[in-house]
């Protein structure tokens, strides 16, 4: 068998659910891992002793799984190979590719001794009547592309070398691709990347998005993708996005550009980020911020000056490694001050994050502790820099981000 990084958090996960009586539902952008991480947790099942016999596996991908069959022919099939008085392992991959696909997918949950996993590229899947009719019996498993750890694993560099070049690996990363299968072509150059990321976004954006949304304008749709991936990490809204799109003499109406958005998240290529009032303890709805699901994808998109925008580039990656840790995330604001980001974590605790490159002269040292400082609780509070010599004030602590990303501090 090929040799697959580990995703250790999607994995245990997967484990800790095995038996349960609860759909796994494995879902995440194309291409991030959901195929191979259901193959790697197959292997395990056959590592404690359960027979091949015992587990299906179906690719919707696959036209030959799919063409010219109801939601009941596959279930059928699926019946018929089902052993009896043992417990069965089905798994169903891009499950939304088959029409009315939650009723096989009931079907099988409700039959005895299944186990049944589905994985989905588009968060519609649980948009749909699968959520309805399977209200509190699944549980979600969001997965995201190769963390900065994964990705040096993936490289086979040993990343407690002391004296290796973070600042350098950490530009590769984020220049190239964070895709699984991206990382693997990287030694035949960024061309291959590059036609790799292209393949992966025109499928996204006209499969997924285009031809199942039926948007006409194509032209305003990519032009609203170049916008927010161009402002990742600032605050913008529908009203904001229309008036540039008008500036450019298209008329796109704010209403038309919420749903682009909605489409664009539901589809796990941004992030939305609500804002939440630091002194009414509240969450806001207006002035969202996105953040890309793969920072190479900025590099196709827009091919912005990486070096130039690191900053935001930085905020991009922790925000992805405090999903990946199991947040859940806000950017907190008040009337002074703002905050990158306020997370209550998957224990319940309240963690505060300020992200900047560096912090070398007097007013940004004081910019970014202040915007942690007026906080007045509390709670943990960290500022995470690049800075190969952190420094503590008022109870902030302020880590190397390069470490706090490897899970080193």
């Amino acid at each position: 068998m090929k040799n697959y990084i580990p995703r250790l958090p999607y994995a245990e996960k997967l484990l800790a659910y095995k038996d349960k009586d609860l759909i796994k539902v494995v879902t995440g952008l194309r291409r991030s891992g959901k195929s191979t991480l259901l193959l790697l947790f197959r292997e395990q099942l056959k590592q404690q002793g359960i027979n091949p016999s015992q587990i299906q596996f179906y690719n919707f991908e696959l036209p030959e799984n799919f063409v010219g069959k109801n939601w009941d022919d596959i279930y059928f099939d699926i019946k018929k190979k089902l052993q009896k008085d043992k417990p069965n392992y089905v798994f169903l991959d891009e499950v939304q590719n088959i029409p009315e696909f939650e009723r096989l997918v009931d079907g099988l949950f409700a039959s005895e001794n299944v186990d049944v996993y589905v994985t989905g590229s588009n968060a519609f899947l649980l948009g749909s009547e699968l959520a309805t009719l399977l209200s509190g019996r699944y549980i979600e498993i969001s997965i995201l592309p190769y963390s900065f750890r994964e990705y040096l694993i993936a490289r086979e560099i040993d990343f407690t070398n002391a004296y290796l070049n973070f600042e350098l690996l950490f530009f590769e990363y984020v220049n190239e691709t964070s895709l699984p299968k991206g990382v693997e072509l990287r030694d035949a150059g960024y061309d291959k990347i590059f036609e790799y990321l292209e393949a992966i976004y025109l499928t996204i954006v006209e499969k997924d998005i285009m031809q199942r949304h039926q948007i006409k304008d194509k032209r305003a749709f990519e032009n609203v993708i170049k916008f927010i991936a161009s402002n990742t990490g600032s605050a913008v809204s529908p009203n904001k996005i229309s008036n540039m799109l008008r500036q450019d003499g298209q008329l796109v109406h704010r209403d038309t550009v919420e749903n682009y958005l909605e489409y664009l998240v539901a589809s796990f290529v941004f992030y939305k980020v609500n804002r939440f009032d630091l002194k009414g303890r509240k969450q806001l709805v207006t002035l969202e911020k996105y953040y890309l699901v793969d920072p190479g994808l900025a590099g196709y998109l827009i091919g912005k000056d990486r070096y130039r925008d690191r900053g935001h580039i930085l905020e991009n990656v922790v925000y992805l490694e405090l999903l990946r840790r199991g947040s859940k995330i806000w950017t907190g604001t008040s009337r002074d001050s703002e905050v990158d980001f306020v997370c209550k974590t998957k224990t319940g605790d309240i963690e505060y994050y300020q992200v900047a490159w560096e912090i070398s002269q007097e007013h940004t040292i004081n910019r970014e502790f202040g915007a942690l400082e007026k906080i007045k609780d509390h709670n943990p509070k960290y500022l995470l820099t690049t800075d190969s010599f952190p420094q503590r004030r008022n109870g902030i602590k302020h880590l190397n981000v390069f470490q706090w990303l490897l899970g080193a501090v």
